[in-house]
């Protein structure tokens, strides 16, 4: 088969990784999955993906491993969305998040001036390098005060990013990603969380949900059209780092109300706020500008709130019910 472009992809089981993969096969890409175990990462990839892609072994502390699979599969693109997790488990080992989050970057902009320096590299960043912004909504500008070792090393890897671009002219990109969400999330996420006990309580598998601050607000968006915009930014005639978010907040509790009436439920009778993970609202709220995106790549989102929570709610509907 003759391909239009290959991509190598770290994180390919993701959610992010899994939905830019389906992208890219559709569009005629040779698709590269780097992980740790070939084995595993074949069991945890959606079903339509395990016979489109190729699977090799990386290790993102180890950039000579990295500078031979950059030379045996010569990818035009390279996408990195492994990391440690921005959710719970975000301060539970700071070194590892560090070398993970930013350290093993450097080996990639590394690797790739080393075999390729044509090569295309977007790196999945975060909301989470703005910390408790002091504007909103927040730009590409917005004063970086991360608060999180994930959210510092981060920050890391996309300064790390400006320099080599500067520096050594490679085309690298950070996509500050607010959070974007999908059937695939995993359940140490607010949205699946929620979505996954609702849909239990509908099936008389729980009872309750104990959640925190049901006024915190997020700028919620999905997943598969935050990775068609760090596509679009590798298309782009120059490299640059953009905020990719749909500029709308909605609450915990809009969140709740949602996904509880559309299972027949009345969020009320089943929610219970639990003093003791509260966390104060912030003070500014967290939502993205695109603008930037949307006049340079023409990017926007497609899918909406409610769409996306739809999705995720008959999802897991579909599956637990198997277990009756």
């Amino acid at each position: 088969m003759k391909f239009m472009s290959t991509a190598l992809i770290t994180g390919i089981t993701g959610q992010d990784g899994s939905y830019l993969a389906e992208l890219l096969v559709m569009k005629g890409y040779r698709v590269i999955g780097a992980v740790r175990n070939v084995h595993s990462a074949k069991q945890s990839l959606p079903v339509g993906l395990r016979n489109s892609v190729e699977l090799i072994v990386w290790d993102m502390l180890d950039q000579h491993r990295m500078m031979e699979v950059l030379s045996e599969y010569n990818p035009t693109e390279v996408y990195n969305f492994a990391a440690c997790s921005s959710g719970i488990a975000m301060y539970d080992d700071p070194i590892e998040v560090g070398e993970v989050n930013g350290l093993a970057v450097t080996r990639i902009l590394e690797a790739i001036r080393g075999v390729d320096d044509k090569i295309r590299f977007c790196q999945a960043s975060s909301r989470e390098i703005f910390g408790e912004a002091n504007e909103s909504p927040q730009t590409e500008s917005t004063t970086r005060n991360p608060r999180s070792p994930y959210g510092a090393a981060k920050l890391y890897a996309d300064t790390m990013i400006q320099i080599y671009r500067q520096k050594y002219n490679i085309f690298a990109c950070s996509a500050i990603l607010y959070n974007h969400e999908s059937p695939r999330r995993g359940l140490d996420f607010v949205t699946r969380k929620i979505i996954h006990e609702a849909v239990k309580i509908k099936l008389g598998f729980a009872s309750e949900l104990h959640l925190g601050n049901l006024e915190a607000q997020r700028d919620w968006g999905f997943s598969g059209d935050y990775v068609r915009a760090m596509w679009l930014m590798l298309q782009h005639e120059g490299a640059a780092d953009y905020v990719i978010a749909t500029g709308v907040v909605h609450s915990v509790r809009e969140l709740c109300e949602y996904s509880f009436s559309r299972l027949g439920l009345d969020y009320r009778n089943y929610v219970r706020e639990d003093k003791s993970v509260y966390r104060p609202a912030e003070t500014s709220i967290l939502v993205g500008c695109a603008d930037k995106a949307r006049i340079e790549l023409g990017w926007q989102p497609e899918v909406a709130f409610r769409e996306m929570i739809d999705m995720m709610v008959d999802t897991d509907l579909q599956n637990l019910s198997r277990n009756i």
